[in-house]
Parts: structure tokens; sequence; C-alpha cells
């Protein structure tokens, strides 16, 4: 749970230690996070395939 008590300087150190973590994983794990989503992304199109020329978009 987020306090709401934190005052906005906080809730900021708290985005930038969020946003260091994250680089640091990408730098650790780049290759690996990348093939994974392109898995991922593969799947979803698999399993929805959507083709513009004969069919109304998704949404």
């Amino acid at each position: 749970m987020i306090s709401a008590e934190w005052t906005p300087a906080q809730a900021f150190a708290v985005v930038e230690l969020l946003d260091d973590l994250r680089d640091r994983i990408c730098a650790h794990y780049q290759t690996a996070l990348f093939e994974l989503l392109r898995d991922e992304q593969s799947r979803d199109s698999d399993a929805n395939p959507y083709d513009p020329w004969t069919e109304e978009p998704p949404f």
C-alpha cells in the first residue's frame, strides 16, 4: 500500500529508486527480456490474428 502521508519529495524519491532498479535490471537482462517480450508479442498476435485487408479493427 502506498502511504497517503508521503510528501511529494518522498514519492519522487521512490520513483527515482524504481527507475534506477528498472535500468539495472534491463542492463543485466537486456537480451533475455527482449526475447521474452518478442515471444509474448508473437504469441498474442497468434492468438488474435488481425487481417487489415479483410476485417474491421478490433477496437
